[in-house]
């Protein structure tokens, strides 16, 4: 079965709008963001870019990674990007909207909605919804350009999607042996009364690269940090080399199932894999077959 779409489609987000799944990749083959369709998470028809065009006055084309689409209380669809910011010259995460959940998006806005300048920039960003209706924004300061820690942050979004409506919060550094000089890729569910905070670590282009999680009581924190990681070339034999760029759907059979990259063909592309997700009340498990 694995990998459902063996192509170069790697740090995927997927979102399930009236039984159809949509997942969103970094660029590559000519699209800013690759997107895909299935209705049973096996079967994938790739369609045309999600993110036609960038805008050339603040933006810098060749890098545009980790996208993040969510549906708005509207309807409509905002995917969120990390492209390069031209000032400053930093990797950072902009907003853009469509109608539809396969795009196109336009670009919202002139200027990116997180870019912290003395952080070394901002990129995976992330979407979650609490119970009392907020929406957040999750994303990594991405310190490692530039010899600096790499924390995943959160913030509430305005209505619309757009723009932050406070301040952001320290979730996770990087502090375990396993993690190497880094954590990105945040993904928050919530799970049996407790915020579960999945995260990939490590060098994302060898097979030290792994996905762990914390868990905590409120959405702010503070969050504890599993034992180990939940998935790692080693725990799967080898089969999947560099798990990360996670993310959790539920299938059509009503189960969760965590969604990820790993690499391919003597690591020359990283494919999407679809595995099961169990859960022991707010402790992940992943089930490789």
């Amino acid at each position: 079965m694995n990998p459902v779409i063996a192509d170069d489609f790697p740090d995927p987000d997927v979102l399930e709008v009236d039984g159809v799944y949509y997942a969103y990749a970094t660029n590559g083959n000519l699209r800013n963001v690759r997107v895909a369709r299935s209705t049973d998470l096996e079967t994938w028809e790739l369609l045309d870019d999600a993110l036609p065009e960038l805008p050339s006055s603040w933006t810098i084309p060749g890098k545009t990674w980790a996208p993040e689409v969510t549906e708005l209380d509207d309807g409509t669809f905002a995917l969120y990007f990390t492209a390069t910011n031209a000032d400053p010259y930093l990797q950072c995460v902009g907003v853009a909207t469509s109608a539809r959940p396969e795009g196109p998006f336009t670009v919202a806005g002139e200027e990116m909605v997180v870019c912290p300048e003395e952080e070394g920039g901002a990129i995976d960003a992330s979407t979650f919804r609490d119970e009392d209706g907020t929406r957040y924004l999750l994303w990594k300061n991405d310190g490692n350009c530039c010899g600096l820690d790499t924390w995943l942050q959160l913030a509430p979004l305005t209505a619309d999607g757009l723009a932050l409506a406070g301040e952001p919060v320290r979730l996770l550094v990087q502090d375990q042996p396993w993690e190497g000089n880094l954590v990105e890729a945040p993904t928050l569910v919530r799970r049996d009364g407790t915020y579960v905070l999945l995260y990939s670590a490590n060098d994302y282009g060898g097979a030290e690269y792994a996905i762990g999680y914390a868990t905590a009581p409120a959405v702010e924190g503070p969050y504890e940090k599993a034992d180990g990681p939940l998935l790692t070339t080693d725990a799967t034999g080898g089969r999947f080399i560099g798990p990360g760029g996670q993310d959790v759907v539920t299938g059509p059979d009503g189960e969760d199932h965590l969604v990820f990259h790993s690499w391919y063909a003597d690591t020359s592309y990283r494919g999407l894999n679809v595995l099961p997700l169990e859960w022991d009340g707010a402790r992940p498990s992943v089930v490789v077959p």
